[in-house]
């Protein structure tokens, strides 16, 4: 990869894995989830409001995949899931967007509401 300005623009740049796993609104909310302690699914579906079971489960594995969450075995039956130390650099970005959403999430949705709607 070169070390250059618009690299980003490359398809082997590390950016656009970073975007690429950020862009996912399962994925964002499920690091946000387990950043304050590790989480069983069923603790998973119960916070996360609109997630299917489906879902979530392609969630975690692909976050797994990508070293971002470990699955924790307990006792023979019950699994806890939880943030790696590579996982928890996303702290501070996810945290970031956060903020950013409950300062101008009304203003975006003003602007939704006051546009013009396509013909009907």
């Amino acid at each position: 990869m070169l070390d250059q300005a618009g690299s980003v623009f490359l398809a082997d740049c590390p950016t656009r894995l970073a975007i690429e796993i950020l862009s996912d609104k399962w994925a964002v909310l499920v690091l946000h989830a387990l950043r304050d302690r590790p989480r069983r699914h069923t603790e998973l579906i119960e916070l996360i409001g609109g997630v299917s079971r489906k879902v979530l489960t392609q969630t975690v594995r692909r976050l797994q995949s990508y070293g971002l969450v470990e699955r924790v075995p307990l006792n023979g039956r019950h699994v806890d899931y939880t943030l790696t130390e590579l996982g928890r650099t996303l702290d501070e970005p996810i945290e970031a967007l956060t903020r950013w959403a409950r300062e101008y999430g009304p203003a975006i949705t003003d602007f939704q509401e006051a546009a013009p709607r396509g013909p009907e």
